[in-house]
């Protein structure tokens, strides 16, 4: 199986909040910027296996600052982990002092694709090889990660959860 670089497929999406896109509080909403999130996340899955990818679930969403109207807001979406057909997607979010140009972090998701063929069927996709400390902590993460998720739906046992248990042995 091919083995990819994550930096291969990242995605850089910047944007301006404008009044039509913030809340009561002049604020970014929420939904808006799930929706950016969801776009960056998306164009990140489909570079690393230049396939259709479909969103199959929003892992974290961490709401840490509020974004007020008339910031440049930049997602960066690095693919963290692959597994048979999903991905596992980081976003981070960034928001720039238009007067320095500082950027400060602001919040951060995790997003769930997976790639599906002409049908909609799953399909197999390449292996992530992290190169960064940052990329090794969240490809190790990941699958603890995707262990948690499993039995929170029912699709998993606990005792087949062997990254999660090694954490408490």
């Amino acid at each position: 199986m091919i083995t990819k670089n994550p930096k291969e497929s990242r995605a850089i999406l910047t944007e301006i909040v404008l009044p039509n896109d913030t809340n009561n509080l002049n604020n970014l909403m929420g939904g808006r910027l799930l929706h950016w999130m969801d776009i960056a996340a998306a164009i990140t899955a489909h570079r690393h296996c230049n396939r259709t990818c479909v969103t199959a679930s929003v892992n974290n969403v961490s709401f840490e600052h509020p974004i007020p109207k008339g910031s440049i807001v930049t997602l960066e979406a690095n693919i963290s982990r692959a597994f048979s057909s999903s991905m596992e997607i980081f976003i981070d979010v960034w928001i720039e002092d238009t007067l320095s140009g500082k950027k400060t972090k602001c919040n951060e998701a995790i997003y769930t694709f997976v790639a599906v063929d002409n049908m909609g069927r799953p399909i197999k996709v390449s292996a992530v090889a992290p190169e960064t400390e940052l990329e090794k902590i969240r490809y190790d993460g990941a699958l603890r990660r995707k262990q948690l998720s499993l039995i929170l739906s029912g699709k998993m046992e606990t005792k087949d959860a062997t990254e999660l248990k090694a954490l408490f042995a």
